[in-house]
């Protein structure tokens, strides 16, 4: 079911991506070029699965908010070419191919993000699948999600981290904003469409942050014993990069068990769902066992 479902959604969100952007979207055509090279680049496209997933979990037809699904995975990967550039991580490779600032400079780049980020904004304000009400909501999720108490201030405090030692606590705090905040938004985004009860939308958040933190755990982990050809950029950046993570404050052995009891915190945040719920179910137990 897992592979299947999850096929399904990824084939129709790249169809539509590709749809989003030709080249008289910009005035600059250079610029749709680098716009579209990072957000056709492939990948698991997680976030607006997961999105469709809560809403189908709720009992609507997650397929019809694909649209804003769409908008969500713009904001993730204008996250990662800014997250690329040399004044972040400094990444030669995403994806298995050079990154944004590679191909076009570092100034080209910087816009494509920025370009993307506004547009998700624009697609999600004309959902029609989306009652005006419910699209301001969920922009207003979207913008928290992705701004300074999101997102960015996560990346914020990474940047910050760099070199330095830190405590489980702020490692938390970060991760669950710079990586957990796009999940926790996804999720919630899509209960909110699909017309989620409050008790169907407290126990979707719940399982929203545990699925974040195994997330992030678990990319701890694959940065030590992954390989490049799985996840398509070099391993050990965190190591360079003198970051902490979930391995060096504890150990490779711990994050493994902090990761595995954590997917049983989601699970059992789902416990109020039935068979509608399978896919998330399957999708947090996959986490830890990827290779990439």
């Amino acid at each position: 079911m897992l592979k299947t479902y999850w096929n399904e959604k990824l084939q129709m969100v790249e169809t539509e991506l590709a749809r989003l952007i030709p080249a008289e979207t910009s005035l600059c055509h250079t610029l749709s070029d680098a716009m579209n090279y990072s957000l056709l680049a492939g990948g698991k496209r997680l976030r607006p699965v997961l999105l469709m997933a809560a809403a189908d979990a709720v009992g609507a037809t997650g397929t019809d908010f694909l649209r804003t699904a769409c908008a969500l995975e713009m904001i993730h990967t204008y996250s990662l070419i800014h997250d690329d550039l040399p004044a972040m991580d400094n990444d030669d490779y995403r994806r298995g191919k050079l990154t944004n600032h590679k191909v076009f400079g570092d100034g080209m780049a910087v816009l494509a993000g920025d370009a993307l980020l506004t547009m998700a904004f624009e697609i999600m304000a004309m959902d029609v699948a989306a009652t005006p009400a419910k699209a301001l909501q969920i922009v207003q999720e979207m913008s928290r999600a992705a701004g300074p108490a999101g997102m960015v201030g996560g990346q914020a405090i990474d940047l910050l981290s760099e070199n330095k030692t830190i405590d489980m606590e702020l490692l938390q705090q970060m991760h669950m904003a710079k990586t957990g905040a796009l999940f926790l938004a996804a999720i919630r985004s899509g209960a909110i469409l699909g017309d989620a009860s409050e008790i169907q939308l407290a126990a979707l958040t719940r399982y929203a942050e545990c699925f974040g933190l195994v997330f992030q755990i678990t990319d701890d982990i694959l940065d030590v014993i992954g390989t490049e050809a799985a996840i398509g950029k070099p391993v050990g950046s965190d190591e360079r990069n003198k970051k902490s993570t979930y391995v060096t404050l504890t150990s490779l052995e711990r994050a493994k068990e902090l990761a595995e009891s954590t997917v049983e915190e989601a699970l059992e945040a789902l416990r109020p769902f039935g068979a509608e719920a399978d896919f998330l179910r399957s999708i947090v137990q996959y986490l830890i066992t990827r290779d990439k």
